[in-house]
């Protein structure tokens, strides 16, 4: 599996204020966003899985929301993930 119990913890880590913050903006975003590339990548060579583009598009609103929650709420916190991520508005 491409994201295991470890690799979100290190997110939660990386991003949010601890370890066991999974629901703060920015650690959210980041996992989305790792979700996201790897996404992207399957789509790559798998052309016609529509499910999985579906998905895909569903994850993308969802960062796309949060970012926008995050830009209303603090827009400092706001640019510090766009640029921690290179994530382009």
């Amino acid at each position: 599996m491409y994201l295991t119990l470890e690799k979100k913890k290190e997110f939660f880590k990386t991003y949010g204020k601890t370890e066991q913050d999974t629901g703060s903006s920015e650690a959210q975003i980041a996992l989305f966003s790792y979700r996201i590339n790897h996404l992207t990548e399957h789509l790559k060579s798998n052309k016609h899985d529509f499910g999985t583009q579906r998905s895909l598009l569903k994850l993308v609103g969802k960062r796309r929301r949060l970012l926008d929650y995050l830009k209303r709420i603090d827009i400092l916190r706001y640019r510090e993930i766009i640029k921690t991520l290179n994530l382009r508005r």
